[in-house]
């Protein structure tokens, strides 16, 4: 009978999403991920099988988190509000390993090498603009912006401000908090 394993795989991915986030694909390797995350590499393997699988599994986590909490957000205080505030909680964010969008950073760092992690990357990022649009139908629904706005090009725009807050605020020559203020008040304008 297979012994179970002695550590969580959920808490193992989480952290290597985060190893991944800082330090990229190419500037975190096996080694780094097997003392990080305190496994031996018969163990490592086990449980996901190699480094692309296992930052596959981080990217899909940070998707799953980010929608996860927007929703949340969006539900407890409406859509409009959700997408206004999103742009304050991703540069004021101190339990994130670097400001940048993973996604981003991933599709940046291998699109030029078509390695099928950018692929998964964008896929991601796709996701995420659904996510956003979704929002900006349901403030439409409620009267929170005007009937004509695409919500699909709202969310197009809406993402691509963000990648670039998030790259400003590793930035120390840019008043992030300013362009998070602006990107919100855009909004009302809808």
């Amino acid at each position: 009978m297979p012994r179970k394993p002695a550590y969580d795989r959920d808490a193992l991915i989480a952290q290597a999403r985060d190893i991944f986030w800082r330090h990229g694909w190419a500037g975190t390797s096996l080694k780094d991920l097997e003392r990080e995350l305190k496994l031996k590499p018969g163990s490592f393997y086990a449980a996901f099988g190699s480094k692309d699988a296992l930052y596959a599994m981080a990217l899909e986590r940070y998707t799953q988190d980010g929608v996860a909490r927007l929703t949340a957000l969006a539900e407890d205080i409406g859509p409009l509000a959700a997408l206004k505030t999103q742009p304050q909680i991703v540069i004021d964010s101190s339990q994130t390993p670097v400001q940048a969008c993973m996604l981003a950073k991933t599709f940046a760092e291998l699109q030029a090498r078509d390695h099928q992690l950018a692929q998964k990357a964008s896929r991601h990022m796709a996701e995420m603009k659904q996510c956003f649009a979704t929002l900006f139908r349901q403030a439409q629904q409620a009267r929170e912006i005007g009937p004509d706005h695409d919500p699909e090009r709202l969310a197009a725009r809406y993402q691509s401000d963000l990648l670039g807050l998030r790259l400003s605020a590793e930035r120390r020559d840019v008043d992030a908090k300013e362009i998070a203020a602006d990107i919100a008040a855009d909004l009302d304008q809808l």
